[in-house]
């Protein structure tokens, strides 16, 4: 492990003032991983943080976010600096705490007010020390996530936090977490807290699946219903030999974390979209004889996708761009299978906006269905193809026919303008015409003929 020069240099103007400072949190967890970690966090004691703030100010550029929280941030470094605090549970969320600065308070008592013992980690850059009172190294190298005190409880955030870190790093929580997860609840919680933890779960995530099954088992679950529902929903063991919707959707999860393009604009639509796509089963499945069906789960599992992300604080912007996915995702399978023609390929790109999204999605529900005996999927191959071929791959068709052509046509603007252009829309998706041209002479068909 070696300290970037950055920290290396601030804590060399710390010790000569007399104190000391030691890297923090996921900078250190992150290195014995054999990871980079992008932020730093420096904790400085034996100095009082008004000396510390004076101290640095003579030779770095502050900037005034985070100072309310007593956090030093250098600007145009991405490193915060602070003192060891001491906080005291006054009352209900993330806010009733009495938070006393205590430089003096050794860093084995400081390391206990962290969440997990793979987080409680302190490293010197000066002497390379590293200092572990948790035992959080073996943890680390074991696999295993373990809270370091009862303060654990105090924030219940902390369990969402221990979701995403078993899908990271492909943790086992510890039975005690466990245990004491499941004498918490997020009552507290807001949504602007709630959301960040599972944007790292679905963007961060090398096994989301494990992060979900940490939610079920800490009984955390009944704080996302509509989740908790999948639980015991069965599948026809024809197509889904995987069991019941909620181990279906844990796959996918995973397959989708394995095909992640990097983008997280792209990544967190269509992540979110597999998690959600199979929400409308629970209130449509019936079980016929030997086989099990869901029908209209698609165009259902709208409303309790919409309850959902609303939950977990996402973005509207967002949610506009995971919906149109979920309601569509049976649909390439049965296009597939008729081998559909032009027409119906741009009108599913019309209704979904997003082919290339969409078929991401159909990848990660064709191959969460284990044992699989290849990691082909045909259908969204072809519809990758067909999209390709026709232009529309990212972006719904744009009409060819707009209001300006009905004006040059001699239109006055009034009530027949929309349906003349959506009945020109609906000619071009079905193939009747393919360019500008051929669409006024569409449009020139529709509309009353003048007599000599």
């Amino acid at each position: 492990m070696h300290a970037p020069d950055h920290a290396i240099a601030v804590a060399q103007l710390v010790r000569q003032h007399g104190g000391r400072a030691l890297l923090v949190g996921g900078w250190v967890r992150d290195a014995l991983l054999g990871h980079d970690s992008p932020d730093l966090d420096l904790e400085v004691s034996a100095i009082p943080a008004d000396k510390l703030e004076s101290l640095l100010a003579e030779h770095y550029r502050l900037d005034r976010t985070g100072r309310a929280f007593g956090i030093l941030k250098l600007h145009g470094e991405n490193i915060d600096i602070s003192v060891p605090r001491r906080e005291t549970k006054t009352g209900s969320g993330h806010r009733g705490f009495l938070v006393d600065a205590a430089p003096d308070l050794p860093f084995e008592q400081a390391a206990m007010r962290r969440d997990f013992t793979i987080n409680a980690m302190g490293f010197d850059p000066l002497t390379n020390e590293l200092l572990d009172p948790c035992g959080g190294r073996v943890d680390l190298t074991d696999g295993i996530l373990r809270h370091t005190s009862g303060q654990f409880a105090e924030d219940p955030l902390r369990v969402l936090r221990g979701m995403q870190f078993c899908a990271r790093f492909e943790l086992t929580p510890a039975p005690e977490t466990i245990d004491l997860c499941r004498t918490m609840d997020d009552e507290d919680l807001a949504p602007e807290r709630i959301w960040p933890e599972w944007r790292k779960l679905i963007l961060l995530g090398l096994r989301p699946s494990l992060g979900l099954a940490f939610l079920r088992r800490s009984g955390w679950l009944r704080g996302y219903p509509e989740l908790a529902a999948l639980v015991g929903v069965p599948q026809d063991p024809r197509w889904h030999p995987e069991g019941e919707v909620w181990v279906h959707v844990l796959h996918c999860m995973d397959e989708f974390a394995a095909e992640r393009l990097g983008e997280e604009s792209e990544d967190i639509v269509v992540g979110l979209a597999v998690l959600c796509h199979d929400l409308g089963k629970p209130a449509t499945t019936t079980v016929e004889g030997d086989a099990v069906r869901s029908r209209g789960h698609a165009e259902t599992g709208e409303e309790a996708s919409r309850a959902f992300m609303t939950r977990l604080g996402v973005p509207g912007r967002i949610v506009d761009d995971v919906v149109p996915l979920v309601l569509e995702h049976s649909h390439p399978q049965q296009l597939f299978q008729a081998q559909s023609s032009h027409a119906a390929v741009r009108r599913l790109a019309q209704r979904v906006g997003r082919i290339d999204r969409l078929a991401r999605v159909v990848r990660a529900d064709m191959l969460g269905r284990p044992p699989l005996q290849s990691r082909e999927v045909p259908v969204a191959d072809w519809l990758l193809a067909q999209a390709g071929e026709l232009g529309v791959l990212s972006a719904a068709p744009a009409p060819l026919i707009q209001g300006r052509h009905l004006l040059a046509a001699g239109l006055e603007p009034g009530p027949k303008f929309k349906s003349l252009l959506d009945a020109c829309y609906a000619a071009q998706l079905d193939g009747e015409f393919g360019d500008e041209t051929g669409g006024m002479f569409f449009l020139r068909g529709l509309l009353p003929q003048k007599s000599d």
